[in-house]
């Protein structure tokens, strides 16, 4: 992303800026809301935590409410061996002792104050110019010991017990960021160290978070032949099973997450320039997103979809390839219509006729977004109504087309005559089209 000059060298000025045009929904719907950002300590040692400290700069400067939360693994295992000691680690816990704690408080330490610094920049010419951020951290974890598992005393490493809910939310409120390191505190007074995805994960549950998003060097979550998972539900990840272990870590997390009532976890690169930004801000994004419910969901439409069908529609009927409906038909036929939806916006549609007298079906209208075809989208919608129709005691469905008999044969459909047509739509045929009829019994 760059601007300030009114020129691009050799290239076209509106074309540059139309992508911004289409982040608008994406600014309005982020607004207010509130996200928790998973920065593990990686990010500080590869060099990448500037470049995304300004794009964290940029999402507080459009109202998105902030609650950080910084590792520092990498940290502790640098001063623990510039200290010549060792902490051994049991299911993936650091197992703390007095000597050890003295390294974890230095290291979140250090790490809570170059992030503090880092948001405080406001140098002119560069991205925090007129940021004037305000950045707060404090006791807003209670943590408890772990105590002995399995037969091994954990010491010092703890587990979340609580977070002040109401404190991060009031300075949220006041449009402040809030900053959580991986140390909890007790009533007792003491320090626990704690896991990083522990105090992320019930952080964004407690405050009601609508996203959580997880940082890793690839990006996102990509399966053992190497194709990256755009999305899944929740219920999917046990069959996916990446290879890496990093991937495989932060895809439990959002797991995790989104099982304790967060909508929507996020896995991106830290690596890739601008990575949150398209992750945010574009249709599709750029790394692994898990939802609680299937990101595309099938259901039936309804009457405030009807804009939405004529969009998906209208190029078509332009072509002629579909049979012109006006609003007032979509209107008063919506309840024929089923949809496929991603991220609010539809995808693919599809209706069924039914002509009961003749125990016959039209399917009717099977379009999907030219941005998603491809991907067997009319086929399932096409099934879907198929099941339907036989639940309303249909023997076989037919479709009228002038271009597309090829994918219909495919899905097993064989040519009929139009006489064998209920006699209600034959009636209605438009010889004009000479559409072709298909039958399929079911």
């Amino acid at each position: 992303m760059s601007g300030g000059g009114k020129h691009s060298a050799g290239g076209d000025r509106k074309g540059d800026f139309a992508w911004f045009r289409n982040t608008a929904p994406y600014i309005n719907a982020h607004r207010g809301r509130r996200f928790v950002l998973m920065l593990g300590g990686e990010i500080a040692d590869s060099g990448a935590l500037a470049p995304l400290i300004h794009d964290i700069a940029l999402l507080a400067s459009l109202g998105v409410h902030l609650v950080l939360v910084h590792g520092s693994r990498p940290q502790i295992d640098a001063r623990l061996a510039g200290a010549g000691q060792h902490c051994a680690f049991h299911r993936g816990l650091r197992i703390t002792d007095a000597a050890a704690m003295a390294h974890v408080r230095d290291a979140a330490g250090a790490q809570r104050v170059e992030i503090e610094a880092l948001l405080s920049m406001g140098l002119p010419n560069s991205p925090m110019q007129g940021a004037n951020l305000r950045i707060v951290s404090g006791n807003f974890v209670t943590g408890r010991p772990i105590g002995v598992l399995d037969g091994i005393d954990h010491q010092l490493t703890g587990r979340v017990r609580g977070i002040d809910r109401d404190g991060i939310l009031a300075q949220l409120d006041a449009g402040s960021i809030v900053l959580l390191s991986p140390l909890g505190y007790s009533p007792t007074g003491e320090v626990f160290n704690l896991a990083l995805e522990d105090v992320a994960v019930q952080a964004a549950v407690a405050i009601g978070a609508q996203k959580l998003i997880l940082f890793g060097s690839t990006d996102g979550v990509r399966d053992r032949e190497g194709r990256l998972i755009r999305q899944c539900a929740v219920d999917e990840i046990a069959a996916l099973a990446p290879a890496a272990p990093e991937q495989a870590r932060l895809l439990d997390t959002a797991g995790r997450a989104c099982r304790q009532g967060v909508p929507r976890c996020h896995v991106i690169s830290y690596e890739a320039d601008a990575a949150l930004l398209e992750e945010l801000f574009t249709h599709d994004g750029c790394g692994t997103l898990v939802t609680r419910r299937p990101y595309e969901q099938s259901r039936q439409a309804k009457i405030d979809d009807v804009g939405g069908i004529i969009e998906l529609i209208e190029p078509l009927e332009a072509e002629g390839i579909l049979l012109k409906r006006s609003r007032e038909l979509l209107e008063a036929e919506i309840d024929r219509f089923r949809l496929l939806e991603r991220d609010g916006r539809i995808i693919a549609c599809a209706a069924l006729y039914p002509f009961p007298a003749e125990h016959c079906g039209e399917l009717a209208c099977i379009v999907s977004h030219p941005d998603y075809r491809g991907a067997h989208r009319g086929q399932r919608l096409l099934e879907e109504l198929e099941a339907e129709a036989r639940a309303q005691g249909l023997s076989r469905v037919f479709v009228l087309t002038t271009q597309t008999a090829h994918w219909f044969i495919e899905q097993g459909f064989v040519e009929g005559s139009r006489d064998e047509l209920p006699s209600a739509r034959r009636e209605l045929y438009n010889l004009q089209r000479n559409s072709k009829v298909f039958f399929k019994e079911l």
